[in-house]
């Protein structure tokens, strides 16, 4: 994984860093099931110097159940850490909550759309949000 320093360094958007960390994912998938994990942790080697440095990781396990005609349950959290936060317990963001999908066709296209929903059960104390609302459209181009 790569971290491009974009952003606009007016409004603080942008960690203004370069950075690059491994990612991995694995997948179990058996019958209606599918479970899995995503993982990655970038570290920053070069930017702003009056910028701080980064070491943050991303962990997103995620379990699938298949209804069928379409429609699924979902629960992917999105589970951070930034092991730099000079507050220890600011390090970790741990969402827990899940929501429903369904895949669908507009006229020949798939289309996969989904709404989830999660509170954080952790979070930075200063500036984390108390929860989270996830509304997801993905268009599908198979082979």
């Amino acid at each position: 994984m790569f971290q491009l320093p974009t952003g606009s360094p007016k409004y603080l958007l942008s960690q203004g860093q370069w950075g690059a960390g491994p990612t991995a994912v694995g997948l179990y998938m058996s019958g209606p099931w599918v479970v899995g994990c995503l993982a990655n942790n970038i570290w920053s080697f070069a930017g702003d110097s009056s910028r701080k440095p980064v070491n943050q990781m991303l962990v997103q396990p995620f379990i699938n159940y298949n209804f069928g005609r379409g429609w699924y349950a979902v629960s992917a959290p999105i589970i951070t850490a930034n092991w730099l936060a000079p507050d220890k317990r600011d390090v970790w963001t741990l969402p827990v909550g899940g929501g429903i999908g369904k895949l669908f066709r507009l006229g020949k296209l798939p289309i996969n759309a989904s709404v989830q929903a999660y509170t954080n059960t952790k979070q930075p104390h200063m500036i984390g949000p108390d929860w989270t609302l996830r509304t997801q459209i993905q268009f599908l181009f198979p082979k």
